[in-house]
């Protein structure tokens, strides 16, 4: 061993290329930070991934028709930012990370008048929002609360969630629905272009298409149908024409296409739509905010929204990804630094206010989205829209069918709400239903605030019930 040691220096010495190489990892990192980007953003399967772009529309499109139209809420600068967040993300993350709009400080806008809170206390909520996310996720203090929280705990605040947007879901498709005063009205008919008829025939497409939403379930297609094909070879070609027509049924961007039948509705609506679109980005301005605005953004819209995003948009999101993507475990503190970004750099400049959500993510999953290609060619589409029509987009959503809409976020509510079933033993599922019953019936703070009570509760109770047992075997002289 000490001869090879003394002879490597000289070997160094007569062939100084190699020298060269305890450079190469540094030369090399702007090479391989570029080629990990790019396997994150490669399509898993190309129409599964376009399938799963669609996944989070349910959620998104209500939200920004209702901003939009009772309170101005600038859509082409909307879009264009969200389109790049939905762009980076998917080159950092190389999953499905979704950008939807922050819920609570869009309710309390809705419900509210243009005095009480408009554009710039919207703003101002988004923006200290997304300070004290940015905040906690740069100290590690997220990574901390992401640790300690117990698993039964956040399970409960996922299936909570996946159940309201469920229960949204069958509002949308039941009832006719004004976004601009955020309420329900009359029942929705049975016929006609927003019916429904057109809901469950929807509904059941999907179905057929997709089925319960099983793991990598367009891979298994393809193998199925190999397999269907060889089994069936030697048998008469009508059973194999069979055969392959399922195959092709079961390969379909289900709700590609149900996106597009609203779209083409949209038009058939309103006819007049084509006239009134306006091309061309819209006006971008620094929001003005005054000291008013950043007291009533802060406390009607940080303090309710701010619980929401710790638990849903990070703590949930992180959880989530690590159930659906074995091996990309992604930390609260990226995660929490990510939502702080979006809303620091967007707000001021008119942009909707935003966070990721596991509703958003489990529904990109359902629908087929596998890699970060999925929200990149998402984001794609909307930097075009706001590009080319900008605001005048809000014209043809809100011509598009709500039952439609209902119908996709039924599924992400429902793929959502099904990532609870590895609660297995009741002490467990107990902790997980008395949370979800706390969040549905008043919010997700109280009800993770209660969750975590009766955990602790029930700790302390198998705790005093060992020691118990462990006093009574040292009495009657067991070990």
């Amino acid at each position: 061993m000490s001869h090879q040691e003394h002879q490597l220096p000289h070997q160094q010495h007569v062939e100084p290329q190699n020298s060269a190489q305890p450079t190469k990892p540094t030369s090399h990192f702007p090479a391989n930070l570029f080629s990990k980007g790019m396997d994150n953003l490669r399509f898993r399967s190309k129409w599964a991934e376009l399938n799963g772009a669609m996944g989070d529309l349910g959620t998104y499109i209500p939200i920004v028709i209702a901003l939009t139209l009772a309170k101005d809420l600038n859509l082409g600068v909307t879009l264009i930012f969200t389109g790049f967040y939905n762009i980076i993300t998917g080159l950092i993350y190389g999953v499905p990370m979704p950008v939807q709009p922050m819920k609570s400080i869009a309710a309390v806008a809705i419900s509210s008048s243009n005095e009480e809170f408009g554009i710039p206390e919207i703003m101002a909520a988004g923006i200290c929002t997304g300070g004290i996310l940015f905040f906690l996720g740069i100290t590690g203090l997220m990574g901390l609360v992401y640790k300690i929280i117990p698993l039964p705990v956040v399970r409960g605040i996922q299936l909570s969630q996946g159940l309201s947007f469920a229960l949204t879901s069958v509002k949308y498709i039941r009832k006719n629905q004004d976004f601009l005063k955020g309420k329900a009205g009359a029942d929705r008919q049975w016929l006609g272009l927003d019916g429904l008829v057109l809901a469950l025939v929807c509904a059941g497409f999907i179905i057929i298409v997709n089925g319960a939403g099983e793991e990598t379930e367009n891979d298994s297609h393809d193998r199925e149908g190999d397999q269907v094909d060889g089994e069936f070879h030697n048998e008469n070609s009508d059973r194999r024409l069979r055969s392959k027509l399922w195959k092709i049924l079961f390969s379909l961007p289900s709700a590609v296409i149900v996106f597009l039948l609203g779209i083409i509705l949209a038009f058939i609506r309103q006819p007049g739509i084509a006239k009134q679109i306006r091309f061309g980005p819209s006006n971008v301005s620094i929001v003005k905010i005054s000291r008013h605005a950043w007291k009533q953004g802060f406390i009607k819209g940080t303090i309710p929204q701010l619980p929401l995003s710790v638990l849903n948009s990070v703590i949930a999101v992180c959880k989530l990804s690590s159930d659906l993507f074995p091996g990309k475990d992604f930390s609260a503190t990226s995660v929490s630094i990510s939502v702080g970004v979006m809303n620091l750099a967007g707000c001021w400049l008119g942009a909707m206010p935003c966070c990721h959500g596991a509703g958003g993510l489990a529904g990109q999953y359902k629908f087929g989205g596998r890699s970060g290609g999925c929200v990149a060619i998402l984001g794609a589409a909307k930097l075009v829209l706001g590009l080319v029509i900008g605001s005048s987009l809000v014209k043809i959503l809100t011509e598009f069918p709500v039952g439609l809409l209902g119908v996709l976020l039924l599924f992400a509510g429902i793929e959502l709400a099904m990532t609870s079933k590895d609660m297995n033993s009741k002490e467990e599922a107990f902790v997980m239903l008395v949370c979800t019953a706390v969040s549905i019936g008043y919010n997700a703070a109280v009800g993770f605030v209660g969750g975590i009570i009766l955990y602790l509760l029930l700790k302390l109770r198998n705790l005093s019930k060992n020691e118990n047992a462990s006093l009574g075997n040292c009495f009657r002289g067991n070990p």
